[in-house]
């Protein structure tokens, strides 16, 4: 976390940053320094520029991949009754893992890269299936055949009553190759994010890290 010290200066853990207004009365050698420090960045940074792209593409879809394992977590841990409140549960957090799953392959700025091609042969169709389920159910109001809803008409002689009929199919706790699915993404986005860092050294010559702590303690939690 960076911290102001003073007026136009600031430091974090491992370096000190001052203004621009402040580095020009810095010492000659100093600033000289400094500048071909920064032009010997800038020319690795032209280099690497493509893959510096499909870097930040892929580190924009790191939160997307970690909700979706925590969804998943809550999915297959939340005790489950036959009540109102339980089976809505169900339903919010479903509707949470299938539009999340969605994002990952969605076009745009915030696309993750990831695509239906990389996906393991097998699941493929449960993948097909989760796409599906956003497509007709939960981002959509189209017609699936796990929800049906209509209306049943009473007539009595003086009026008409409606009631509600309607009925929700999804599976209790999350279906449980979902778990595969999963798994195979935190790997894959490991392994993009491994292979992007040496390809950038070897285009520059540099050393590219990217800090890596502790998985949360519900990765891989899932009942």
């Amino acid at each position: 976390m960076m911290r102001q010290v003073q007026n136009n200066i600031w430091e974090d853990d491992d370096f000190i940053y001052i203004s621009e207004e402040i580095f020009k009365h810095l010492p000659k050698e100093y600033r000289e320094a400094a500048e071909a420090r920064k032009q010997q960045s800038e020319d690795a940074l032209q280099i690497a520029d493509k893959d510096i792209r499909g870097l930040i593409k892929l580190i924009n879809a790191i939160p997307t991949t970690s909700s979706l394992s925590y969804i998943y977590h809550r999915l297959r841990t939340s005790k489950f009754e036959a009540t109102p409140q339980a089976l809505m549960e169900q339903e919010v957090l479903t509707a949470a893992f299938i539009v999340t799953y969605g994002r990952l392959f969605a076009n745009g700025d915030g696309a993750s890269g990831l695509s239906r091609g990389a996906i393991p042969r097998h699941l493929r169709p449960v993948h097909d299936e989760i796409v599906e389920l956003r497509n007709k159910r939960y981002a959509h109001n189209g017609s699936h055949d796990t929800v049906s809803s209509g209306i049943n008409l009473s007539f009595d002689g003086n009026g008409f009553r409606v009631s509600m009929q309607m009925s929700l199919g999804f599976y209790v706790g999350g279906k449980n190759e979902w778990k595969e699915l999963i798994t195979f993404i935190d790997a894959h986005m490991h392994e993009r994010l491994t292979k992007i860092l040496r390809r950038l050294k070897e285009k520059t010559g540099y050393e590219w890290t990217f800090p890596v702590g502790p998985a949360p303690n519900w990765v891989g939690d899932y009942g």
